[in-house]
């Protein structure tokens, strides 16, 4: 197992980040592998055919899906830190795909060949030799396939995936408040555990260990993938990115709408109950005016008053706040039915085992 290593200003430095390149990764890498799990089988269904398509119209795709999907070593090329943060576009992120020149690509193709995924083996051997990599400009096209695949499967939904990975970043965010990094980084992965004050074992394999940088370590979460990969930088920079909680809600499960009831209206006021019922998925106040229907204002000062009785209450994630019932104001909405914000608190179940994959050696 790698073990990386803290340096003395590495954990005040660490935090939380997004990364749409990681979601996309993580999507097309649970799209192309055959035997999707149930909780996302549906979702498989709708968009394999476009996947598909892809793959059957430029062989440079269909190569570059079939290594990644079917590796243990994900490209570094690919597996990069996000540069900004919760802030980080795919824009950023595929500028920095697009830097590297036809060499460096390859080699990066290369190693990730070397190391097929024991599940997928048979899969792994097609795309090993690397004959469909022809031309020239792969980090270009690499990175106009991402950019396309991310219009097709990711964008659609993006707006709800964010607020699912906002909620597992705030959740993260209180846990470090109160019990500090050991305690926010506890059940991320069955494969990454703390090792004294200042160290992080990854993965299952060998691999050498690594020492993060002054700058610290990002986390970044995931709504679709069920194992975790290290992405790595300039020497130092490192991001682990993890599957986020609750993944096959967004996925699997239809957004329910409510009436609230009538007792709770009359307590609380029609306007009042409607958002508690509604933030049965945090969300900020932009998305819940969207959502009822209702000015920003009218908005604010229900969460105001509703944040006052420690009904809601309020995280900050970059420059949003998001918005979440507390356990007193789940108790008093008493749903009938099931909160699809709680029906996968656990990690996301792997699909007949761990996805192992990382930029250097994954936890397979």
């Amino acid at each position: 197992m790698a073990v990386l290593h803290l340096s003395p200003l590495a954990l005040a430095h660490s935090r939380f980040a997004l990364s749409p390149l990681a979601e996309t990764l993580g999507t097309v890498i649970a799209l192309a592998r055959p035997g999707p799990a149930p909780w996302f089988a549906a979702w498989h269904a709708r968009h394999l055919p476009a996947l598909a398509a892809v793959g059957a119209a430029d062989p440079f795709a269909r190569g570059l899906i079939g290594l990644v999907s079917s590796t243990t070593w994900l490209p570094r090329c690919l597996a990069i830190p996000p540069p900004n943060g919760l802030r980080t576009s795919l824009a950023d992120e595929l500028a920095a795909v697009r830097t590297l020149p036809d060499a460096a690509f390859r080699a990066a193709l290369e190693t990730s060949a070397a190391h097929p995924h024991p599940r997928h083996a048979a899969r792994h051997h097609r795309h090993r030799d690397l004959s469909w990599l022809t031309g020239h400009a792969w980090a270009d096209r690499t990175a106009d396939l991402l950019q396309c695949l991310w219009r097709t499967h990711v964008a659609p939904d993006w707006t709800r995936r964010r607020t699912l990975l906002e909620r597992d970043v705030a959740h993260r965010a209180g846990l470090l408040a109160t019990r500090g990094w050991p305690g926010a980084l506890d059940q991320m992965s069955r494969h990454s555990t703390w090792e004294g004050p200042d160290a992080i074992r990854f993965g299952r394999r060998p691999g050498p260990d690594r020492v993060i940088g002054d700058a610290g370590m990002l986390f970044v979460p995931v709504s679709l993938a069920t194992g975790t990969w290290l992405c790595e930088g300039p020497p130092g920079h490192y991001a682990q990115v993890y599957p986020a909680r609750g993944g096959a809600t967004v996925h699997a499960l239809p957004q329910h709408t409510t009436t609230p009831g009538r007792a709770l209206a009359r307590l609380v006021g029609t306007g009042r109950a409607g958002l508690l019922h509604a933030l049965r998925q945090p969300a900020t106040s932009t998305e819940l005016a969207a959502r009822l229907q209702q000015s920003l204002g009218t908005v604010g000062g229900h969460l105001a008053v509703l944040r006052d009785a420690g009904l809601v209450v309020g995280t900050r994630v970059g420059r949003r706040v998001v918005y979440r019932r507390t356990e007193r104001g789940d108790l008093l909405v008493d749903d009938a039915e099931p909160d699809p914000g709680h029906a996968a608190d656990g990690l996301n179940p792997a699909p007949g085992g761990e996805n192992g994959m990382s930029a250097t050696h994954p936890p397979g």
